[in-house]
């Protein structure tokens, strides 16, 4: 089994940052690749980044590249979403999920992830 638990989230006017965090626990030595992917009320659950242990291979989508920034840390099995320029349409709950296999090119697909947290929630005032 593998624990993931998002930490970070909070309230921010529009064009400030945050950065939320996304520890894994567990058997993490199975896991491959980790994602971050948000939902806003009455939405699907969008992908937003992708990152691979050890290698830190990423994948963004094209919505928020350049505003979101996606890393890690593989001693403290951590991964990073820095959100920057941020925009009351990013309001939304943040989830971060782990992958135990397959390729970073279905990072984007809910399907590909064997792990979710609980979420976090964003809000961006206007």
């Amino acid at each position: 089994q593998v624990q993931v638990v998002e930490s970070g989230g909070g309230l921010v006017q529009a064009g400030g940052s945050l950065r939320l965090s996304c520890a894994a626990s567990g058997r993490t030595f199975t896991t491959y690749f980790m994602g971050w992917f948000r939902q806003a009320p009455g939405k699907e659950r969008d992908f937003l980044a992708a990152i691979t242990w050890g290698g830190g291979t990423t994948a963004y989508a094209d919505s928020v590249k350049g505003r979101l920034t996606i890393s890690r840390d593989d001693a403290k099995k951590t991964v990073y979403l820095q959100m920057n320029s941020l925009k009351p349409e990013d309001t939304a709950v943040y989830y971060c999920a782990a992958a135990m296999g397959g390729s970073l090119i279905n990072a984007p697909r809910t399907q590909s992830y064997d792990y979710w947290g609980q979420g976090t929630q964003v809000t961006v005032s206007s």
